[in-house]
């Protein structure tokens, strides 16, 4: 069966996260507080009176992806240190059609990095405050230690497919080197509809690319602020709103059996079609969606 190669040092796999770092992700998903502005001020030609406070989605995919970069180094920590189970990149595109390598600090400008190095190189550590049980049925808050490999940006267009070309070119030789590993994981977070033209066959030449054990995944986010329903790893297109998120779907790798599986345990609802694909998601089910697309390769750790 395909998607099942055990993942040593010798054998390692990979994670590519594709960053949408568009305007757009300035937007407030979840606002804590709305309070008058000091004076109306417009943007993309709308005048707004309002300020909203609370993190941008640019915010809250940045520390979702901080927190999966930590959870992995720790998945990989061994008594003999952090071992190479994983390459990892994070790609965002934005700003004036660009796409370049998002880690920051040391490892500003690498595509791919082993996890150990990872591990070992975040670019600084914050303090952050975390909710922890008391013993007494309540909550109290509690200093935290938060490494940071990758910050919050949001300027300028969406060029998805440049992005997905991108990914094969960083992939292509990857495969090449490692040909009886766990395909790579290409996992896409987007906020918008791609701003230089129709991704779908560049997705396809991505998706082409495989090992011995699979051809590699790609799954799709698409982040909202809107009030309506998430649509959560669907089987076909029935009941999608419209054409822009049929084209993500299209572009979805089906789940392998194994990830279905994982699903299920994690109480999600998915059958042997569907897709990894998210549209209107809310932060928690672009977390899900990591989730489920990484947790399978830690029960192959040897």
């Amino acid at each position: 069966m395909p998607y099942t190669a055990l993942i040593r040092r010798t054998n390692p796999s990979c994670f590519l996260f594709l960053i949408d770092q568009s305007g757009s992700m300035n937007e407030i998903p979840n606002p804590t507080n709305i309070r008058p502005a000091e004076a109306p001020f417009q943007n993309d030609g709308k005048t707004y009176t309002q300020v909203a406070d609370g993190p941008t989605k640019a915010q809250l995919v940045a520390d979702a992806i901080n927190r999966l970069l930590q959870t992995l180094s720790l998945k990989c920590a061994k008594d003999d240190g952090v071992r190479d189970y994983f390459s990892v990149g994070v790609i965002g595109y934005g700003g004036d059609n660009s796409v370049e390598p998002a880690f920051s600090g040391h490892l500003l400008g690498r595509e791919l990095v082993r996890i150990s190095e990872i591990a070992n190189n975040p670019s600084r550590i914050e303090e952050r405050m975390k909710k922890e049980p008391d013993g007494a049925g309540g909550l109290v808050e509690q200093k935290i230690k938060f490494p940071i490999w990758f910050d919050a940006v949001a300027n300028g267009g969406t060029p998805m497919c440049q992005a997905l070309r991108r990914a094969r070119s960083i992939l292509e030789p990857w495969v090449i080197e490692c040909p009886d590993s766990y395909p790579p994981v290409v996992i896409n977070i987007t906020d918008g509809e791609s701003g230089d033209g129709d991704p779908t066959s560049d997705a396809a030449a991505l998706k082409a690319l495989s090992t011995n054990d699979g051809s590699v995944l790609l799954f799709n986010a698409h982040i909202s602020v809107n009030r309506t329903n998430a649509i959560q790893f669907p089987a076909s297109e029935n009941g999608l709103p419209d054409q822009y998120a049929q084209m993500l779907f299209g572009m979805s790798s089906v789940l392998p059996p194994q990830i279905q599986l994982q699903a299920r345990e994690d109480g999600l609802m998915v059958s042997e079609l569907s897709r990894g694909f998210v549209f209107n998601a809310k932060m928690e089910h672009v977390i899900q969606l990591m989730d489920i697309g990484t947790k399978t390769q830690f029960s192959n750790l040897r």
